[in-house]
């Protein structure tokens, strides 16, 4: 699903300045309800992008050493979920996340913080924590570390934003 951050198309945008007020802006986002938002996994806002960056030679990572990882981490979370009706980390159910998404001490305090600050919902809390087992998962990491949790925080910039 993808959206327009504001009713002119520029709020946050670096090379064209946002015409709205913030109410406006607040008023456009609250449309999308709050239920529906947590539904997304990962919210990121994409920036614009300049010709000469995408029309350059030099790039990021290739293709393949990715789909690579993909494959590894999906094999991964196969036998993790081969005796139930999961298939991946999106389907885990709560019983699941408290098996499979075990936090440490600071991992802890981490969410707790960004949950009390931004008032987000258990739902929200529990795609945090999903998203966070497959960033682990990528990395080949038996455990959930601050670090993923961060990132995996870092992709709600929708709640940070509303909150």
């Amino acid at each position: 699903m993808a959206t327009q951050p504001c009713p002119c198309g520029y709020h946050g945008d670096a090379s064209k300045p946002c015409t709205c007020t913030p109410q406006q802006v607040q008023r456009y986002r609250s449309r999308i309800s709050g239920p529906l938002m947590d539904r997304i996994d990962i919210q990121i806002e994409v920036p614009s992008v300049k010709y000469k960056e995408l029309s350059a030679e030099h790039g990021g990572e290739h293709s393949n050493p990715i789909r690579e990882r993909v494959n590894e981490s999906r094999k991964v979370q196969g036998g993790r979920f081969k005796k139930t009706r999961a298939k991946c980390n999106a389907q885990m159910n709560a019983q699941q996340i408290r098996k499979h998404c075990k936090v440490d001490d600071e991992g802890h305090r981490l969410l707790e913080n960004v949950v009390d600050k931004l008032g987000m919902s258990a739902r929200a809390h529990a795609r945090i924590l999903k998203v966070s087992r497959t960033i682990a998962d990528l990395e080949e990491s038996e455990s959930i570390k601050p670090h993923h949790l961060s990132e995996a925080i870092q992709y709600r910039s929708l709640d940070r934003e509303t909150g």
